[in-house]
């Protein structure tokens, strides 16, 4: 296995990665998936700390939309992230991983709180940090999260899984045949553009920090680990040059990026 182009990751699982084929919830075959590859990452002597969504069981801003009080909303979306994070967790222990799970509302019969301190030693010492209730703040995203998160942490690189998504699209290939995938793109082109590779507040703070990010579809064969050992997948966003991918590589049937 070829080493690690990183040292200590920000790795964001978002709540639909975590479903699999499934409509719903939570897929274990999938969880497991991601479990084994963060372990040989972890093996790989790579510092992994991760960041859950919770979009397979709630999304705030949808039910909000339907009368709900939107802060309420996504509180309760927070307890579906710590959902997740609970049964990652679970995952990465039974394949042999030590793994901590912090919170950023307090849950201590389930969980740590989130201490940036606490959370640095874990790292440290090869413990995989599962972050959990997003920024523990309302109308926040949990993309905002992994970016807070990440420059907290002082992450090299911020990776976000996508379920069935390989990438960041010039257009919404769904609509338009041709459309292209980005092998790289500028934060200030995703931005200006309005790409959907993460919501503006978290590519903001990448971009403040040169933060590099890597957008690629979590059922990529490896797909995490192959990230993790720098190799070419799905879509990097930095402060370098904007490049499409080549046209054999950008199949039309996968869908743009979502945040």
């Amino acid at each position: 296995m070829a080493g690690a182009a990183w040292h200590r990751v920000l790795l964001k699982v978002s709540g639909e990665a975590l479903m699999g084929d499934a409509a719903f919830g939570i897929d274990a075959a999938t969880v497991r998936t991601i479990a084994l590859q963060i372990k040989a990452a972890n093996d790989l002597g790579v510092q992994v700390a991760v960041v859950v969504g919770g979009g397979n069981i709630w999304r705030g801003a949808q039910v909000s939309a339907t009368g709900m009080d939107r802060a309420t909303a996504d509180y309760a979306g927070m307890l579906a992230t710590v959902i997740n994070a609970l049964a990652l967790q679970d995952a990465i222990e039974q394949v042999g991983g030590d793994v901590r799970t912090q919170t950023a509302i307090p849950i201590q019969s389930v969980a740590e709180p989130y201490i940036r301190r606490r959370a640095m030693r874990h790292l440290a010492k090869h413990r995989v940090v599962v972050f959990a209730a997003g920024t523990g703040n309302p109308y926040m995203t949990t993309d905002t999260a992994a970016a807070l998160r990440a420059v907290e942490i002082d992450a090299d690189v911020l990776l976000m899984t996508k379920n069935r998504v390989d990438g960041v699209y010039d257009a919404d290939p769904r609509k338009v045949p041709q459309a292209r995938r980005f092998s790289r793109l500028s934060y200030m082109d995703a931005l200006s553009r309005r790409l959907e590779v993460m919501d503006s507040t978290a590519l903001s703070l990448c971009m403040e920090n040169n933060l590099p990010i890597v957008v690629f579809d979590v059922a990529s064969p490896d797909g995490i680990l192959r990230a993790i050992q720098g190799d070419p997948i799905g879509t990097r966003v930095d402060a370098g040059e904007t490049a499409l991918a080549p046209a054999a590589d950008a199949p039309a049937a996968s869908r743009p990026a979502k945040g």
